[in-house]
């Protein structure tokens, strides 16, 4: 039976009560930020689909297409690439969206009434899809790309954070309004803007209090999974979730289909140059793409070969590994192109800034060669843009002079 939540006003208002005083300090806390802090808000904002922890579980076999009702599917949605969402059609216009952590959802037609006796764990979006409260960042340019940034009235990211210009400009227009992030959205804000739909990071699970919360208030929570997608057109590829999500299905394959030509048409021959792509955190310590992800495999396509290929901390659901500045040193050294990743530390826009993240860089051969590069802080904002971030990554390990935008040279 579908769960049905049903909010009396009475406890509405307790609600509202019980989060203003959590909204009012977020507020105050806000207003007495240092630029310093603004700074380390814009790299977590920007990456927060980067970091998933250990809480979001993988289900192997997660594509049930049993409604629990006795429908069958008449067709399903073609995927080349991604492997952590699949969408299925039913007749009347029903869709059902099986997420690679075991979620469910089914999107009901507008004016089309709910099937009766689906099952208990499938949640249950109304059609049109709008009014939604987007806290995934790096989903944002899928849907900017499908034009239908309109159904966005709820940012979890700040203005100041947002490196999409249309986001940028929705924001400071009011037709998007900043709600909070992912672990203390401002509920009574989400509530006087309508909010039916929260699209999330995994970040999410990091805090399950808020996602009852937010369930609890009426408002259906969409975990996104395409960070775990290891194939970069895979992570591309979630613009046909969206695309089915918003009734845009034929805009969202036209879309792709100009990523994989932009793909294809890069010369993927390894160069044999080793790559080094990694940031320095606060600790002194390296921070390096786990090998196998989608980075990773971004430099391999275009004709790199990454030096931390050979870690054995692969494994695991985070995205990243840290190594201690000795045994980064021994790995690493030799790297004939480096690429620091100032996505997430915006402080180096310079081979000096870098080295005095620790000494032991000018000693590094890129160094030496002037073979150094920093992404922009933009990248992880632009999944829309694989086949460009890879041409970028292509020019950088091949020297070839091309013009770039996602990274930059620095001297």
């Amino acid at each position: 039976m579908v769960k049905r939540v049903m909010v009396a006003t009475a406890l509405l208002m307790c609600l509202l009560m019980s989060v203003a005083t959590m909204t009012a300090c977020s507020s105050s806390s806000a207003s007495t930020s240092s630029s310093q802090g603004s700074a380390s808000q814009a790299s977590s904002e920007a990456v927060s689909s980067e970091s998933d922890g250990p809480t979001t579980q993988q289900v192997a076999d997660f594509h049930n297409v049993d409604l629990g009702n006795g429908w069958s599917p008449t067709s399903s949605l073609e995927l080349k690439y991604a492997k952590c969402f699949t969408v299925d059609y039913y007749d009347g216009g029903y869709k059902l969206f099986c997420l690679s952590d075991g979620s469910r959802y089914l999107t009901v037609p507008e004016k089309a009434e709910v099937p009766t006796g689906i099952s208990d764990d499938i949640t249950v979006i109304q059609q049109p899809v709008g009014d939604v409260y987007l806290v995934a960042s790096d989903t944002m340019c899928l849907i900017d790309a499908l034009d239908a940034l309109d159904r966005i009235t709820v940012s979890g990211i700040s203005q100041d954070n947002w490196y999409i210009p249309s986001a940028k400009a929705a924001m400071e227009s009011g037709a998007m309004a900043y709600g909070g992030k992912y672990n203390a959205p401002d509920y009574e804000l989400l509530l006087g803007k309508n909010v039916r739909l929260a699209i999330e990071s995994t970040m999410i699970n990091h805090t399950p209090d808020v996602r009852e919360k937010l369930i609890e208030l009426g408002i259906s929570v969409f975990t996104e999974m395409s960070s775990y997608e290891s194939e970069p057109l895979g992570r591309t590829e979630w613009v046909k979730c969206y695309g089915a999500m918003f009734d845009m299905e034929d805009k969202a394959e036209a879309l792709f289909d100009e990523q994989i030509a932009q793909v294809e048409a890069i010369d993927s021959t390894s160069t044999g140059k080793t790559v080094a792509f990694f940031y320095i955190n606060s600790n002194g310590s390296a921070i390096v793409r786990k090998p196998g992800d989608y980075v990773t495999k971004m430099i391999d396509q275009a004709g790199g070969d990454y030096i931390f290929n050979t870690l054995e901390e692969g494994e695991g659901s985070t995205s990243s590994v840290t190594l201690e500045m000795e045994r980064f040193y021994a790995i690493a050294k030799e790297a004939d192109v480096i690429i620091y990743n100032a996505s997430i530390d915006g402080s180096v826009d310079s081979v000096d800034a870098l080295i005095r993240k620790n000494e032991l860089l000018k000693d590094f051969k890129a160094v030496q060669n002037g073979e150094v590069w920093a992404t922009e802080q933009n990248m992880y904002q632009q999944m829309m843009q694989t086949g460009r971030i890879i041409a970028d990554f292509n020019a950088a390990i091949t020297g070839s002079g091309a013009e770039t935008k996602y990274v930059e040279k620095l001297s």
